[in-house]
């Protein structure tokens, strides 16, 4: 059954009241709506909480069962109490953990402004992020990439969300810049994130709404992985 993913028109969101809609084979509790971000595009799942009859039950991580990536399953820290399909609960994240990804992943989408290089992996963290590049040349600088980033950031650029038809991104392959994940496709429509001015690529992340709220970033290291690969780490200050 597909999962309402109210993040991604609304990563701001902290909570929401859902229902129990399905228990997976692996223990996974399937809602009917969610606040929570599952493992996909090199973004990790959010941890938190499902809260049923003032019983708290922890969530390590969200998933996606199936590979269009429409339904969820949210995975309880082990010995947590059962829920059964029918339930009410309310659903919360760690709001802090999922703010700060938000920064970082608007961030990367900076950093792959700043170097137009195809994109061959990449990796959100709480901290700490990094993009693999395909950049026959080394010469990378780390400071004059870092200002570059900081300028973007300063300019508080809005970022923004829409949706285009698979049809129209098949006819602007251009605008898919990773080279190791494809855009999920399949339901007729590809989310695109837009920073105004700056960068757009179907993406779906999460994400904050003006560059300004990245704060200070700061290239950490930039790691020779292959001939023509290099990895490029970025770093909340």
């Amino acid at each position: 059954m597909a999962t309402e993913c109210l993040f991604r028109d609304d990563s701001y969101l902290k909570d929401c009241e859902a229902r129990v809609v399905a228990l997976t084979d692996q223990g996974g509790i399937v809602l009917d709506r969610t606040v929570f971000y599952a493992t996909s595009g090199g973004q990790p799942g959010d941890t938190g909480s499902l809260t049923a009859g003032g019983v708290r039950i922890p969530i390590e991580t969200a998933v996606y069962t199936d590979a269009a990536k429409t339904e969820i399953a949210h995975a309880p820290a082990a010995g947590s109490p059962a829920l059964n399909i029918g339930d009410k609960v309310m659903a919360s994240i760690d709001w802090d953990k999922r703010y700060a990804r938000m920064r970082m992943h608007t961030a990367l989408h900076l950093l792959s402004a700043a170097l137009p290089y195809a994109v061959t992996g990449g990796s959100v963290g709480d901290n700490e992020s990094r993009l693999d590049f395909d950049i026959p040349e080394a010469g990378l600088d780390k400071d004059a990439i870092t200002a570059k980033v900081a300028e973007m950031i300063a300019s508080n650029a809005a970022v923004t969300s829409r949706w285009i038809t698979d049809a129209e991104l098949e006819a602007n392959p251009g605008l898919v810049k990773t080279m190791s994940v494809k855009p999920p496709m399949g339901t007729g429509r590809v989310r695109l994130i837009e920073i105004a001015g700056l960068d757009l690529q179907p993406c779906g992340g999460t994400h904050v709404r003006t560059t300004g709220e990245i704060g200070v970033v700061r290239v950490t290291q930039i790691e020779k992985k292959g001939k023509q690969n290099r990895r490029v780490r970025l770093a909340l200050a």
